[in-house]
């Protein structure tokens, strides 16, 4: 990978505020660290940022640092990640990653696909890309931007997986060698995609919740209406004295 020179400074204002007038100024915060430095707060040009970031043919960006006012001439680091404002897409803040070129690194790279298969062409089969990125160590210097696999002998069946993809010269592709990166799968028939669209349109089953019983099993006890007469001997009304002792008179 080739490394672009970028020019940052060292970064004065750190506090909310800071940080607005900072980018009102035309800059962006920024920050590097590594393995074997402190982080150190940074700023760098929009105009710079955004000619580094739209000329870069992947997300993988080595950048020869320079640092104003640093005792070293420059710093090997890579773009380790770039936030962006959610609706105008802006830069809001980038983390430089330090490296050494001696020392190998690890990143994710994206694979891109080239040519067109055989099965796709003659047999109208569907080229599938099951693995969009993979990951791979090396040198700085020979880290690749992206990965580049040609599809062109694929039959319908047939798969690429991450054992066959050609490496660089000094580079490892690492993972799972039998993941499949990139495939041709048969066409789909009238009969399968008319299945698919009536099992998408078929309604969910609707569950039915019964009224339910209390613990004998019965139903619940509808309510008493006025001028129905009580069966509990509780509320039976007492006998009335007075005729009682008359009934003992007539004796």
């Amino acid at each position: 990978m080739k490394s672009v020179s970028l020019t940052a400074y060292p970064r004065t204002l750190s506090r909310r505020n800071g940080v607005r007038k900072l980018r009102t100024s035309g800059r962006v915060p920024a920050v590097i660290y590594g393995r074997q430095t402190q982080p150190q707060s940074l700023e760098v040009t929009i105009t710079d940022l955004d000619h580094l970031i739209h000329h870069s043919a992947s997300e993988n960006i080595l950048v020869d640092l320079v640092v104003k006012d640093d005792t070293r001439p420059s710093r090997l680091a890579l773009v380790q990640e770039v936030q962006h404002h959610v609706l105008s897409g802006k830069v809001l803040h980038v983390d430089f990653h330090e490296v050494s070129e001696t020392e190998k690194v690890t990143i994710t790279v994206p694979v891109e696909s080239t040519g067109e298969a055989v099965g796709v062409k003659s047999g109208g089969g569907v080229l599938e890309h099951v693995l969009f990125k993979v990951k791979v160590r090396a040198l700085p210097k020979d880290l690749p931007e992206l990965l580049t696999v040609d599809v062109s002998k694929l039959e319908i069946g047939q798969a690429i997986h991450i054992g066959d993809l050609a490496a660089p010269a000094g580079v490892e592709i690492l993972g799972d060698k039998h993941i499949t990166v990139l495939a041709v799968a048969a066409p789909v028939t009238e009969a399968e995609e008319a299945a698919a669209t009536a099992a998408a349109a078929t309604p969910g089953e609707v569950e039915v919740i019964k009224e339910k019983k209390d613990e004998t099993g019965e139903g619940a006890a509808a309510p008493a209406k006025a001028g129905d007469k009580t069966t509990d001997k509780g509320a039976e009304k007492p006998a009335d004295k007075g005729a009682e002792k008359k009934a003992e008179k007539k004796k």
